[in-house]
Formats: structure tokens, sequence, C-alpha cells
């Protein structure tokens, strides 16, 4: 798999039937070895070895309907009281972080009003913080500390 703009992490990775996996700490399983996903296994590991996330308080694939139609969160961090703080977007490395991208994070984000969103294609990283109380958006130049937020 491609190197990412992130630091290095030991990840379990196994070949079942001709299909690569790699395993998914928060969720305690083997999944298929996509680029996408490993882009979202070393942003997780990102978020809780550097960033100090605490391991029980980020969900993968978290499920939202939005008018009617179920879709998925790629990874999103909760405070200890349930209110979600960070949204991540991931992409594979070739995907671009576009408009549409910029778009599906925020459809996601009218339902979880996360403060902090983040897209990553593992290369490029972007980073917002959002002040509800004054409709402002202020992108923010690096990932903030859980504790920061």
């Amino acid at each position: 798999m491609q190197k990412l703009n992130l630091p290095e992490y030991f990840v379990k990775t196994r070949i079942v039937e001709g299909q690569h996996q790699i395993f998914d700490e928060i969720r305690r399983k083997y999944v298929a070895l996509i680029p996408e996903e490993w882009v979202r296994q070393h942003f997780i590991n990102y978020l809780v070895v550097d960033r100090k996330f605490p391991k029980g308080l980020i969900a993968v694939e978290h499920p939202l309907i939005i008018n009617k139609v179920s879709h998925r969160a790629d990874i999103v961090a909760f405070a200890s009281n349930g209110k979600p703080l960070v949204v991540v977007e991931c992409k594979a490395p070739e995907v671009a972080i576009n408009q549409g991208v910029i778009q599906q994070i925020s459809r996601y984000n009218i339902l979880l009003k996360a403060p902090i969103l983040i897209l990553t294609n593992g290369l490029i990283h972007y980073c917002v913080r959002i002040d509800f109380e004054n409709n402002i958006t202020k992108s923010i130049d690096s990932i903030p500390f859980y504790q920061e937020i």
C-alpha cells in the first residue's frame, strides 16, 4: 500500500482466500484492505496515538439517516457525554479532496453538529473548526489534540 503523509504505525494485515485484509482496532475485526481503508486505519491510529483520542469514544462507519437515505460517516469521535466532536471523511490517496467531498461531510454534519471536520486522502489533510453560534467556519492549521476540542 501507498506511503501516507501520516506517521507509520504497525497494522495487522492478512490474506484470506486471496483478499487482503486489515485489522480495525475500533470495530475489532478484519476488513477488506482497500486504499480508503488503508487511509482510515492510519488516520484512526493518528488520532489515538498522536492526538490522544480515547479509542472507546471513536466510531467507524457511523450510520446516519439523511432524508430517509442511509449513509456512513468514516470516523466520528465523541465527547464523554456522547456529543460528536470530530467527523473525519477519508478518501483513497488517488481521490482529490474536492467540492463533492466537502458537501458530503457537510451533509453528515447537519445531523451530527460536530465542531471539527477533517477531510483526508492520507496525503492531504484539511481541518476546520465550526462556530455554530456565530455561523463561522475557520480553517485550522493542525489537527487538535482531543483535550483541546
